[in-house]
Parts: structure tokens; sequence; C-alpha cells
């Protein structure tokens, strides 16, 4: 059994091939069971999130994720995540690695909305608003620039200026060129692409500052309690998910405006839907576009399987 540390990860998960992986497994499609959901107390500190994600491809691979989430881990400068991969032959039941999980999240989770953004953001989208500090945004801003070279601008966004002006310098020492936004509202009604990776319950994205043409990009809420965004914004756009099992079971920014009247179900497509070819993407300049990911047990298994398959023979 192979141990593949986060660093190794890194290295084997490269921007496009990554999301080519992606792209034909939503298009091909695994078994994806619906992923286990625990709330776990912490004494002293906001609840913690276990999360049990299996996928497998029969005769071929099959993977589980163990994700904690702990969001009380700001206050101890840890990050909230941590996450271990097992991925299994799915032929023998051998284990064939253990994979660091945080960094196959943080990558794969960038990489899909890298993917949708293909699909779905104006091709001569040259402004990116990071909305978030943690591991997972300076994964996105590196995702989206790699893969969209008109994206010349990048601006981060935090409740802490001072962790936006870190990310802000750590991305520009990667040859980002990122600033920080001190006014949310004026940088969202600027922005061509928004891209949103927080742990907020109330929506910190409203429809009303969204100017015609802009892809919003929401990836932090894992559960129904969750907003990045208001119905407001949900109304105005047209709505894709990563998957709608996923969203429609975890996503707040889905189940809430579906349980307000704001959008119907029917409305809702998804990844498969566009890489498949059986929903367009993008269809006019002016349109507004949201993607809302809530994380899918497929694309770990992708990932994962790249890693493996990545090693050096």
């Amino acid at each position: 059994m192979q141990i593949i540390d986060a660093e190794t990860v890194a290295t084997r998960l490269q921007p496009d091939a990554l999301v080519a992986a992606l792209a034909r497994m939503f298009r091909d499609g695994c078994s994806t069971p619906v992923r286990h959901h625990h709330t776990v107390p912490v004494p002293g500190a906001p609840d913690a999130t276990l999360l049990l994600m299996p996928a497998w491809r029969a005769g071929a691979y099959l993977g589980i994720k163990i994700v904690t989430i702990f969001p009380g881990n700001s206050r101890r400068s840890l990050p909230a995540v941590s996450a271990a991969y097992i991925l299994v032959n799915a032929d023998t039941g051998t284990v064939q690695a253990m994979i660091d999980g945080g960094e196959l999240t943080a990558r794969r989770t960038a990489a899909t909305s890298a993917l949708a953004a293909q699909y779905l953001a104006r091709r001569d989208a040259a402004s990116l608003l990071i909305v978030g500090t943690g591991r997972v945004a300076r994964q996105l801003a590196q995702y989206h620039v790699a893969l969209r070279p008109a994206l010349t601008s990048v601006r981060v966004w935090g409740r802490s200026q001072t962790h936006a002006a870190s990310m802000a310098d750590e991305l520009r020492g990667r040859g980002i060129d990122a600033r920080v936004a001190l006014n949310l509202p004026a940088a969202a009604a600027e922005s061509d692409i928004i891209s949103a990776a927080t742990l907020a319950t109330e929506p910190l994205i409203q429809g009303r500052w969204i100017r015609p043409g802009t892809h919003v990009d929401l990836v932090g809420g894992y559960t129904p309690g969750m907003r990045e965004a208001d119905d407001a914004l949900i109304e105005r756009a047209r709505v894709f998910v990563d998957t709608r099992e996923g969203a429609m079971h975890d996503a707040g920014d889905i189940a809430s405006p579906i349980a307000n009247g704001v959008l119907l179900k029917d409305a809702v497509h998804d990844l498969h839907d566009l890489c498949r070819g059986a929903q367009p993407g993008r269809q006019r300049e002016d349109e507004i576009t949201v993607f809302k990911s809530v994380g899918a047990a497929l694309e770990d298994l992708a990932a994962a399987i790249l890693i493996l398959e990545a090693a050096p023979r």
C-alpha cells in the first residue's frame, strides 16, 4: 500500500489534468451512495461534522474519504477541514493507497469549480473575486487563473483583512496579481467571476450587487443551514450544481430557495448535464449564472485515481 502525502498530491494534481479527469468522470459516471453526515459535539466550540464519502467503479477502483470539519479551528490557527482518502482495488478489495485527503479535497474542489466555469463564465471574464481566505479559497484562485488566462485581476475579501492580505501576498508570490478587496459589495459589483468558500450561515453575497454577465461560484456551504448567497441572487440566475442529489440534500443555497418558492427543482441542472451535453452552458453574455458545489464522492475518486496513476513507473 502506498502512503501519499500532501506534497505528492499537489505535484500529481496539475490543473489541466485534474479538470480533464473530472470532466470524464462527470460524463461517464460512477456509483456514489449518499454520503454519511454526522454532527459531533465539541466542548466549548461549534459542533463539528464527520463525513464519509464512498464511490466506486465496478472492477476498477473503490474509494472512501473520511472528512472532519471543525469550524472552531479558526481560533486555533488550524484548518477547519481534515481528511484522509483510502483507494482500493475494486476487483480484489486490496487497499492500494492512503492519500492525504485535505490536499486532495482542496484541489478537486477548486478544479470542479474551474470545470463549471468553463461552461458558465464568460470567455472574456477578466476579474475574479475570492470571498474567503482558507485553504480552499487559495486553491480556487490558483485553479481559476490556471484554466482562464484572461483572468488578469484577482481580489480577496475576508472577514479578517489581515488574513486577506496574507492570502493576497501568497498569491502574488505565485505570480497571480492579487489585491485585498476592502468593500465586499463594491468588489462583487465589479467582478466577472465571484468564488466564495466560507463557513457562512447567513448570506454574504446579495443579488442586488451582481451585474449582468457575472458567474457566481458558491463552494463553502455543506449543510442545509449554511448560506453564502441570498434568494435574490438565486432568483436572477441560471442555477447549476455539482450533483443534484447532493445539492438538494445538503446545500442551503439550493434547498432554502426551493422551500421559499424562489427556485424550481426542475430549474436546477448539474455538471453531469453540462459534461454530457444534455444542458447548454452560458447562453447569453448578460445572463447571471450560479454554480453551487457541495462536494461529491465521484470528484474524490477521479482525483485519487489520477494521483495513483500519475506515479512514476
